[in-house]
């Protein structure tokens, strides 16, 4: 009896069995879903684009969805920055004026100053925050301080974009935080850093400071780690958003070449840097040595007409309205007088001098008779033979009979000055002298013996250097010099890359150190198991 009992349980136990298996399962996957729906849309990689020109001449040198339009990220601040220096060279503001923050501007997200609102500050202050420290909070007080608020600035940055040349980028902010709309290409970007390169060079300086003072504090750069390690680079700008992913301008000058490169959608900004530094060395290898500048036609100057906008004065009071139905459209030209075209030029003259002051001409004569008794004494006290005693007599004597005309001319005010003047006269003054023989000979001597100059090495005892491999081409070798600076920039700042080709292959080495920091930077390189050994001085 018993034994029918269990059997008849049996049936009833798998299935709960089951049914325990089964809902774990759809649990499992129930919460396997629900980690999907809760991550972020954005964290996938973002979309990549590229595109590198010669600076120079514009010239595409590689591109890659070049056109597609992507979330720009921070280097919407470029557009920011490009008309902050349009607005100060064209007198709408100036450097120092003091500038108001508003609750709008302190409310932004990083990265940011930690402006307060009611704070004033410099302009100059915000422009390098903008530009070094990607200060969301600075670019939006410029904005608003150029155009009222930060939509009509937007408004603006378009408008110059569309001006420019940008053709697929609009503006929603001043800032680049990720907004319905706000959208730019890799070339409309790279447009743009070759304009703020040539427009406004006296500000391109700013892009390559490692840090600067913002007025409240000094702030790095957020691109300190490529300027660092890439031999010409200095600038642009950065950017990240996780919707845009790591976005930068590069500019990098090598000699007479200058290139720019753009990234979209790098997957970190160690991987982006050296997707930049590879797009940087292709453009030096295709750009020519030697190229006529062509510069990019600046836009004019339309600053916020058309926008309908109130600009607010320094101190946050509301300022003046810019109208446009009030404009002068255009100038009329002064015609010119009609008697002009039928007088000669002497009348002219004449005319405008009828009346001559005698006793000035009268004292002219009274110094060119003195100048003679003193050169007739110069004259008898050093008789040099270079000069012509009747020559000097007769130019100082036409001077005197030149000086009496024009007196005379004075006491008749009918008689036109200017003709009179302009009679040609005989030359009759003194002419240059032959160079003295003395002279001419001592040019003729033997110059001396050159000197050689000596003097002892400022190397410091930076024979040392380190070896990070041997690879199969000089492309690769440089790739992985590059990668290597870049991921131990502590104890290899300050070396040399150099790629020496042996008959086994291309060898990878750092050079320039001492023996100390060449022993440090293997042991730093070999605990991140790369391989690496010291070279000493041959």
């Amino acid at each position: 009896m018993a034994d029918n009992v269990q059997v008849r349980r049996t049936p009833l136990i798998l299935a709960q069995q089951v049914s325990h298996r089964l809902s774990r399962w759809v649990l499992g996957l129930v919460v396997f879903l629900t980690m999907i729906m809760a991550a972020p849309p954005n964290v996938g990689a973002a979309p990549y684009a590229a595109m590198v020109i010669d600076a120079r001449t514009g010239e595409v040198l590689h591109s890659r969805n070049a056109d597609t339009r992507l979330h720009p990220a921070s280097l919407t601040k470029m557009m920011t920055l490009y008309i902050a220096f349009e607005a100060v060279r064209n007198g709408e503001i100036t450097l120092d004026t003091k500038v108001k923050i508003s609750r709008n501007a302190a409310a932004e997200p990083p990265s940011k100053l930690g402006l307060k609102a009611g704070q004033r500050i410099a302009f100059r202050y915000l422009i390098r925050a903008a530009a070094i420290k990607s200060a969301n909070d600075a670019a939006t007080a410029i904005g608003e301080t150029l155009s009222g608020s930060e939509a009509a600035f937007a408004r603006r940055m378009t408008r110059t974009a569309k001006a420019l040349g940008m053709s697929r980028t609009t503006f929603k902010n001043a800032h680049g935080l990720t907004e319905n709309g706000h959208m730019s290409t890799a070339r409309d970007m790279t447009t743009l850093g070759r304009h703020i390169l040539y427009d406004y060079p006296e500000y391109y300086n700013l892009f390559s400071r490692k840090s600067a003072d913002a007025g409240v504090r000094t702030v790095p750069n957020t691109n300190r780690r490529l300027l660092a390690a890439y031999r010409g680079a200095d600038g642009i700008k950065t950017g990240y958003t996780r919707a845009a992913g790591f976005n930068l301008v590069a500019s990098a000058q090598r000699g007479n070449e200058r290139v720019i490169a753009t990234v979209f959608g790098g997957k970190s900004s160690t991987s982006r840097n050296a997707k930049v530094a590879e797009l940087l060395d292709l453009g030096f290898r295709r750009a020519p040595s030697h190229a006529k500048l062509r510069r990019p036609a600046q836009p004019p100057y339309q600053g916020n007409r058309g926008l309908g906008t109130q600009v607010a004065n320094a101190d946050g009071t509301a300022g003046k309205t810019v109208r446009v139905s009030g404009l002068v459209k255009t100038s009329l030209r002064p015609k010119q007088r009609p008697e002009s075209e039928t007088q000669e030029p002497a009348t002219l003259l004449a005319e405008a001098d009828t009346e001559v002051d005698a006793e000035a001409i009268a004292q002219q004569v009274a110094e060119a008779q003195a100048a003679e008794v003193l050169a007739t004494d110069v004259l008898a006290a050093e008789a040099t033979p270079q000069l012509d005693r009747d020559v000097l007599r007769a130019s100082i004597t036409a001077a005197i009979e030149e000086a009496e005309i024009v007196s005379a001319v004075a006491a008749q005010p009918t008689t036109p000055i200017a003709q009179t003047l302009a009679r040609p006269r005989p030359f009759t003054g003194l002419r240059p002298q032959a160079r003295p023989a003395r002279l001419a000979e001592s040019q003729d001597a033997a110059d001396p013996e050159p000197v050689i100059v000596t003097r002892l090495s400022t190397s410091g005892g930076r024979y040392w250097g380190i070896n990070v491999g041997r690879y199969g081409s000089r492309y690769q070798a440089e790739k992985v010099l590059l990668r290597t600076a870049l991921a131990e920039m502590a104890t290899l700042d300050g070396s040399l890359r150099k790629v020496v080709k042996t008959p086994r292959g291309f060898d990878a080495n750092f050079l320039g150190m001492t023996k100390e920091s060449a022993a440090l930077a293997c042991r730093r390189l070999t605990a991140r198991n790369i391989s690496c050994e010291t070279v000493g001085p041959s």
